[in-house]
Order: structure tokens, then C-alpha cells, then sequence
């Protein structure tokens, strides 16, 4: 473990700490998606589909925002077009999203999670929930502030928007 940082000396970070952290959100992402890639993998097995993280990211982006277009999809998950339609027609054909013609707009599609999708969500979400909420109470409110702080930071402007929207929506 790396000795403790103190508050003053976060203004100096040296490049070993900077890589520490680095190498930090490399694991750290590591764990936090194994348990949905756990489940992903159970899933393939027993259902012979070929789900991975581009299937739950797109089912969650679209649980957490029905009614979300492919364009709005696209431009969160930073995919190629072609990329996206691959996943959302296997989801389709899998009866866990459904696309509805747009009521402004009758070319766009609205994306929504069928009563499976919601359930498979709600289970990805649910293991990362858990590990999150456990991290969350090891580390205390000020460095889950200071956490959020720094995640928001790092994020480029536009995805901060995106993010800011999302969390402002689920506030609602």
C-alpha cells in the first residue's frame, strides 16, 4: 500500500503517485465490472448469446434514460454506428430492448427496456450497487465527494454534460 496523501500535498503530485492512481482506476474498473461479466458470461453459456460490456452499457445507458435515442446512445457510449447496431439487434432480437418510432421525429428510434431488459439491468446494476455502496462506507462521505469530484473532472466537457443531464434526471 502507498502511505497516506495529505491534503496539502495533493497540489504536488510526483509521476509514481499520478501512475499509482493510474493503475488505481485500472483495477478498480477491473472489479467493478467482473461481477456483471460474471453474470454476462452465465447468460452466454445457458442462453448461447455472446453478451459483453457493450450489451450492458447499452442496457443500462437505456434503462437509465427510456426513450433515449440511437443518436444520444451513440454519442454516450463513444461507439462506431455500425458497433451499436450490432449490440441493440441482439438485444432487440432477444426481447430486452424495443425501439419505438419517435413522436417528433418519425426516422428517429426511442430505445426502451422490455420487462427482461429491466430485470437484466436491474441485476448488472444490483452487483455494481453493492460494490460501489461497499466502497462508498470503507472510504467515508468526504472522499466519496472528493471521488466524484475528481471522476468529474476528469471526464471531457461534453461527457460532463452528459453526465450532469443523467444524474440531474434521475433527481427529478
Amino acid at each position: 500500500m502507498s502511505e497516506p496523501i495529505s491534503g496539502e500535498s495533493l497540489l504536488f503530485l510526483t509521476d509514481e503517485q499520478l501512475q499509482q492512481g493510474i493503475e488505481g482506476m485500472f483495477f478498480a474498473y477491473r472489479g467493478f465490472t467482473a461481477d456483471p461479466d460474471r453474470i454476462l458470461e452465465d447468460l452466454n453459456r445457458h442462453r448461447d448469446q455472446n453478451y459483453g460490456r457493450a450489451h450492458h452499457r447499452a442496457v443500462h445507458f437505456i434503462g437509465r434514460a427510456p426513450g433515449t435515442t440511437v443518436k444520444n446512445l451513440l454519442e454516450i457510449l463513444g461507439v462506431t454506428k455500425q458497433s451499436l447496431n450490432r449490440v441493440l439487434r441482439t438485444l432487440m432480437a432477444d426481447g430486452l430492448v424495443e425501439g419505438k418510432v419517435g413522436g417528433s421525429d418519425r426516422r428517429e428510434r426511442n430505445l426502451y427496456l422490455t420487462e427482461a431488459g429491466a430485470a437484466l439491468e436491474r441485476q448488472l446494476s444490483q452487483v455494481q450497487r453493492e460494490r460501489m455502496r461497499a466502497a462508498y462506507r470503507a472510504a467515508g462521505p468526504e472522499a466519496v465527494r472528493g471521488f466524484r469530484q475528481v471522476l468529474e473532472a476528469m471526464m471531457d466537457k461534453e461527457m460532463r454534460k452528459k453526465y450532469g443531464a443523467l444524474r440531474d434526471k434521475a433527481n427529478d
